[in-house]
């Protein structure tokens, strides 16, 4: 899955008041894209050395550090060079054959988003700060803390004998299926989630929950809980019509084109394929 990236090592402990040194990494972003290092057919990230433009005085916030060099967001322009660096949708993840780099850049992205949403005190307005001894905003004003945020979602292979319950969402492309998934709500027991998303989706009930694996989804800020259930598939699938345009059993052997192996889905549908889940 994409954040498994050995034998590379993640580190996502806060640093206080860590120095940007020449060697150390740069994730910018402009919009929905980050800026990347050509290297040949592929993209790395760059270094502040890269990067000459980058002033001392320039504002910056260590991130976390990859194989033991640090990772700092840049929020300046770096008046990068178009010939050697170009901006790319952050999605580039599902193309690059840098799993580490692209986890790095996802993380980042994660982060960058967190800390452009809390600007200002969610209770007063005031101008919030950086924390200085962990990775949290701190209010000057009210005191308040804010830390960044993580969604949970669940997400689900709902299994029949040799079949398993796939879902086609109302924006995918036609013929894509992925599991069922979706967001806990709150006072909700993981479990429970399963059971409402599995209802509310396809109609179905399932028994038999059982915890699988989990995935952080930095696109979304999310953690991706996987679960397997069991269902009747002589049960009707009634679908909702507003988040799935299709439901359906498939079996082993036969399965339609699926999330890809960088996400817990693809992982999960590719195990029931091979009948190891």
């Amino acid at each position: 899955m994409l954040h498994e990236i050995y034998p590379h090592r993640f580190d996502n402990q806060f640093l206080a008041n860590r120095i940007m040194g020449e060697n150390d990494f740069i994730l910018h972003f402009l919009d929905h894209t980050v800026l990347l290092k050509t290297d040949g057919d592929d993209f790395v990230l760059p270094q502040k050395k890269d990067l000459p433009e980058i002033t001392v005085s320039a504002k910056h916030t260590f991130l976390f550090t990859l194989d033991d060099v640090s990772c700092f967001l840049l929020w300046e322009d770096p008046k990068a060079d178009a010939s050697q660096f170009i901006y790319r949708d952050i999605t580039f993840f599902r193309k690059t054959k840098r799993q580490e780099i692209a986890w790095a850049a996802v993380t980042g992205y994660h982060l960058m988003n967190w800390y452009t949403q809390n600007r200002f005190c969610g209770k007063c307005g005031a101008e919030m700060q950086h924390k200085p001894d962990e990775r949290a905003m701190e209010c000057p004003a009210c005191r308040s803390v804010v830390f960044p945020r993580i969604s949970p979602a669940i997400i689900v292979a709902v299994v029949s004998n040799n079949k398993v319950l796939l879902a086609r969402g109302s924006n995918f492309p036609v013929g894509w299926y992925s599991l069922i998934a979706g967001y806990v709500d709150i006072g909700e027991p993981l479990e429970d989630t399963v059971i409402r998303e599995v209802k509310e989706e396809t109609g179905l009930d399932v028994r038999n929950i059982r915890y699988y694996k989990s995935q952080p989804w930095p696109l979304s800020g999310s953690i991706m809980i996987g679960f397997v259930a069991e269902a009747d598939e002589d049960q009707p699938i009634i679908i909702d019509k507003k988040e799935i345009a299709d439901a359906a059993w498939f079996t082993r052997g036969n399965l339609p084109d699926h999330s890809p192996l960088f996400g817990i889905s693809g992982e999960m549908i590719e195990k029931f394929d091979k009948g190891e889940l």
